[in-house]
């Protein structure tokens, strides 16, 4: 199974957790790992660094930070380096964690669940737009009681 290890500022990586777990149901090789107030980067790349070696076993390790460039995301590359099949992603959102959790207990392929997180990532940013309804003003067409 591949591993996840979600990071962020604040408690991004454990809010976000909370979330998947009721619609997912608890992980298993699951990591997170928040970046509070009052931690250095040192501290994160302890923490961090602890993540990597939980999911040393795993058949590659899937990073999701929350912004790309951030402290969290360039940490994560930065004590990534160092272990073998580890992919970090930035701007992580809801739906792509969602989907990547339950695809890798069937999938092993790490790049290919990379590849499935980007485009679910990109695709559920939408914007609702409100359309004025359709009126009907012949009831004699069928529609209605």
């Amino acid at each position: 199974m591949v591993g996840i290890i979600v990071t962020g500022h604040g408690h991004f990586a454990t809010g976000i957790t909370s979330s998947l777990d009721l619609i997912a149901g608890p992980q298993k090789n699951y990591v997170a790992v928040d970046f509070e107030g009052g931690h250095s980067t040192d501290d994160l790349a302890a923490n961090l660094k602890n993540a990597y070696e939980t999911l040393h076993e795993c058949d590659g390790i899937i990073v999701f930070a929350d912004l790309p460039g951030g402290s969290p995301f360039k940490v994560a590359v930065e004590v990534g380096i160092n272990y073998p099949k580890v992919s970090v992603l930035g701007g992580t959102n809801l739906p792509m964690l969602c989907e990547i959790a339950m695809a890798r207990g069937f999938m092993e392929d790490a790049d290919a669940l990379v590849t499935m997180a980007l485009n679910t990532g990109k695709e559920q940013v939408v914007k609702f737009e409100m359309k004025a309804p359709v009126s009907n003003p012949d009831p004699e067409d069928g529609e209605g009681i």
